[in-house]
């Protein structure tokens, strides 16, 4: 029994110790802030290909559009895919000035089944081929204002899928769960990314603001239903030996959905797919890592490993109440004061995370209340065991 709580503690303990780490190496740079208005590239313009998957996003696509045709240069193309489309996506993307694809096919649904029947699209078509396929979500806003070719750049230099910071901001009239969410966002898509990114390691691709050479993007494997095809693409192109790098200097931006239904969905499909994918695929990335004596792997394996933040937060209390029970059961008290501190150093993570990249976000007085937002979590846990979401289902930003 008791060599069966200690192998719980060290499941239970190993995301602790990556996060930790990550915060770590990432807090030397904490004061760098947000990407300036103008990009410190130097060279000349690559040859861009801008990819923009849409499903009912009328409302917003022509914003999208204006501001990412003000970064491109002569040559460079911009293909919306209006996908599964019941509004007037196209539409609105025609008239701000973007070439749009519309495809329909209701069997086949998902962001994955989008992006790859663009790159299908821009493969056929006459003239110079692009360079470089950057990747971004219908709702974002790309800066700095030549944040477009600085990332192509640096995928020409690596010769390696580059993604760029991705933050999703709080409405002015967020409540508490939404403002939480957007530090677990920082944390998770700045933080820990930019600790890695100080030793070299690869980072996980996440969804918008994402950079492939274009020999690379005709050959991945991009129609899939999958709920994070980000970090399952991600995951293959480590295993292909070109893992993704990470690019703070250029930033894409959006907004988190105000409806109570609309977030719930999306927080939902985001936490059912990456809980889907370590069960999955960690095992698998830890395998081949020790099998090949890859770093690079192993780094990436680590960094999938971590939960999301509250379910993290939910499992060291749960493991330290068993502890405690084992404790008083006369199981020895050890476990329990290695529970204590591991809870502890989770602590001190987000706490120099909340510090260093959060204060903007969450107040201090907000921090009060957040043992709150993560029980409020339990339900969507619960819910993977019991009924997890399998299917795409698009987010209503309204």
């Amino acid at each position: 029994m008791a060599g069966l709580l200690w192998a719980l503690l060290a499941l239970a303990a190993l995301p602790v110790v990556v996060l930790w780490l990550q915060v770590l190496l990432a807090w030397p740079r904490r004061g760098a802030g947000l990407p300036a208005a103008q990009a410190r590239g130097e060279g000349g313009a690559p040859r861009c290909a801008v990819l923009v998957p849409a499903h009912n996003e009328a409302q917003g696509i022509g914003a999208t559009v204006r501001q990412l045709r003000l970064q491109l240069a002569e040559g460079d193309t911009l293909l919306v895919v209006a996908d599964n489309c019941t509004d007037a996506t196209a539409a609105r993307a025609r008239e701000a000035g973007a070439t749009v694809v519309e495809r329909q096919d209701a069997a086949r649904r998902g962001k994955g089944y989008a992006l790859d029947h663009g790159v299908r699209h821009l493969a056929a078509q006459t003239g110079p081929a692009p360079e470089v396929l950057i990747i971004v979500d219908a709702d974002c806003v790309f800066s700095p204002s030549d944040g477009v070719h600085c990332l192509a750049r640096q995928v020409l230099a690596l010769g390696r899928p580059v993604q760029c910071l991705d933050l999703m901001d709080a409405p002015a009239e967020a409540g508490l769960k939404t403002r939480v969410a957007a530090f677990a966002w920082r944390l998770k898509n700045w933080v820990r990314p930019l600790g890695w990114q100080s030793v070299g390691a690869p980072c996980q691709l996440m969804g918008t603001g994402m950079a492939f050479p274009w020999a690379m993007a005709q050959q991945m494997q991009l129609a899939s239903g999958e709920l994070v095809e980000d970090m399952q693409l991600g995951i293959n192109l480590a295993l292909a030996g070109t893992p993704p790098q990470f690019c703070p200097a250029v930033l894409v931006t959006s907004v988190f959905p105000t409806g109570a239904q609309a977030v719930q969905s999306q927080r939902t499909r985001w936490e059912h797919g990456h809980l889907g994918m370590i069960a999955a695929q960690a095992p698998r990335l830890f395998a081949q890592a020790l099998r090949r004596r890859d770093a690079r792997l192993l780094a990436l394996a680590l960094d999938l490993a971590v939960p999301p933040l509250a379910l993290l937060a939910l499992l060291q209390c749960a493991v330290l109440a068993l502890c405690a029970l084992a404790a008083l059961l006369g199981l020895g008290w050890g476990p329990l004061w290695a529970a204590l501190a591991s809870l502890g150093l989770f602590t001190m993570a987000v706490s120099m995370a909340w510090w260093g990249w959060g204060r903007a976000v969450v107040s201090a007085r907000d921090l009060l209340f957040v043992p709150l937002y993560v029980l409020g979590k339990l339900p969507l846990y619960v819910g993977y065991l019991f009924k997890r979401q399998k299917e795409w289902v698009r987010t209503d930003r309204k």
